[in-house]
């Protein structure tokens, strides 16, 4: 079985060449950006030497969408449980004497007696009145208002639009930078998902949908069907939902991501104590492990690579607990959906055929997290002909993305695929492979064909297995 995923936050302490090489031998497998932190500039530098320190590394641009956060603040202001802090919609502020946030329609929306909450629910503070811009909230705590940090409302929908300007310049910088995946913030909607899609303008970068909310959770089969990746963001979560019910619905959101073959990221916290110390606590082990069992496919990781004392160590030991827990894991939890039909069909042959390798071509990639969520034990080698969707396509567990320039969708293809693997030696002789072929009909259905081939008896018109045919 493929090792779980894991996705490596880059930031000061990890945007060097070094770390990152280290950070790939530890065990990352994606390099994530926080679009919410540092300028432009600085993620393109980043992201050139992403690509070459680790070049087969897929990146994930975290986009902040919708989300409301403190802005880059001079004066980051302390509080005790009582007092009174003064957010603002007026960014002139710099917060040493109002905290100026990113939403200029904030104090529009709010009354007296709503609850705030800031970074991940840690802050609370209840709404006393409003000033003009200005928004007078008492501290139900002790804490200290640092710069960029989110603020959640759940009380109030607050009704922002589906995609801000910012979020056209970040996915134009995407593009223009080759960036593999973009993250997007409370997505709540199949429409929010096409409408970044549409400007996206074709296959990559590809769209990691953040389920955060309530909006989110009510139409969670329309927001992971129309995704390529599903987040669950387990900070905003429990503080726009209900924090005693996180783990519930971990684990709901990855059952419907697996019924739709889509990779699944569990993300916050999993070692947020490795930022300061070298060891996780036993919960933290307890809790990877059960996001593990539960079908993730990807953990993130945050401050702990960012910002941490411990990087590397925080990578190392995050796959060795998602090793031990893989080991516990069964086939047996696919649902009964048409897509699962197809792993399922996938994982009958894989165990039952000759096979030690599989070949997966597709046009869009999605046949690769179909064969990865069959859970087999061979690697998966999934080819294209857009080296960018090739790479992109590392991201899922036990996938190697392989660029092949000249692969078509004529009967040939599989043949004249798996002679160039063999040359490029990712293909042995001995090697028997299933290859899985899956391309969009004229129905809107994937037709899935599946093959068998010695690779050593190709082009010696020697009989090279049997055919299937399945929809999708």
């Amino acid at each position: 079985m493929s090792a779980i995923g894991i996705i490596a936050t880059i930031g000061p302490v990890s945007a060097q060449a070094g770390i990152l090489v280290a950070l790939r031998a530890a065990g990352m497998t994606v390099a994530r950006l926080n679009g919410s932190h540092n300028n432009m500039e600085w993620h393109r530098q980043t992201i050139e030497l992403l690509r070459t320190a680790v070049p087969d590394v897929p990146i994930l641009l975290d986009i902040p969408g919708r989300k409301i956060r403190t802005i880059q603040l001079a004066h980051e202001p302390n509080f005790k449980a009582g007092e009174t802090i003064i957010l603002t919609t007026d960014t002139s502020h710099d917060g040493s004497l109002k905290v100026p946030v990113n939403f200029d329609g904030l104090h529009e929306q709010l009354r007296s007696g709503v609850r705030l909450y800031a970074d991940d629910g840690t802050l609370s503070f209840i709404v006393t009145h409003i000033e003009g811009r200005d928004i007078h909230v008492r501290a139900t705590g002790d804490g200290t208002l640092r710069s960029r940090k989110g603020i959640n409302v759940p009380e109030v929908v607050l009704g922002r639009e589906l995609v801000t300007d910012h979020d056209r310049n970040m996915v134009r910088f995407a593009k223009d930078n080759g960036v593999d995946y973009v993250g997007i913030s409370f997505v709540e909607s199949a429409l929010h998902v096409e409408a970044i899609r549409d400007l996206i303008g074709g296959i990559t970068p590809r769209i990691v949908a953040k389920v955060e909310n309530q909006g989110g959770l009510d139409h969670l089969d329309d927001v992971i069907g129309a995704a390529d990746v599903i987040m669950i963001d387990r900070g905003d979560l429990s503080v726009e939902t209900d924090v005693d019910q996180v783990s519930l619905l971990q684990k709901l959101i990855i059952g419907v991501g697996r019924t739709y073959g889509k990779p699944v990221i569990v993300a916050t916290e999993l070692l947020h104590t490795m930022i300061d110390n070298p060891y996780p606590t036993k919960a933290e082990i307890g809790d990877i492990t059960n996001a593990v069992i539960d079908g993730a496919s990807l953990l993130m990781l945050s401050g702990e690579t960012a910002i941490g004392r411990y990087p590397i160590e925080a990578v190392a030991r995050l796959k060795s607990i998602s090793l031990v827990a893989q080991g516990h894991i069964t086939g047996n939890g696919l649902k009964d959906q048409p897509s699962n039909e197809i792993a399922r069909a996938i994982r009958s042959l894989a165990t039952t055929l000759p096979v030690n390798k599989i070949v997966v071509l597709s046009r869009s990639g999605y046949a690769a997290g179909l064969v990865a969520a069959a859970l087999v034990e061979q690697p998966i080698i999934a080819a294209h002909s857009d080296q960018l969707v090739a790479r992109s396509l590392n991201l899922v567990p036990g996938v190697q993305g392989v660029h092949v320039p000249r692969l078509g969708w004529q009967d040939s293809s599989s043949i004249e695929t798996l002679n160039e693997l063999r040359q490029r030696a990712i293909l042995a002789d001995d090697d028997v492979v299933l290859v899985v072929s899956a391309n969009l009909g004229d129905d809107r259905q994937y037709l899935n064909s599946f093959q068998t081939f010695r690779v050593g008896t190709i082009g010696h018109d020697v009989e090279n297995g049997e055919r299937w045919l399945a929809t999708a």
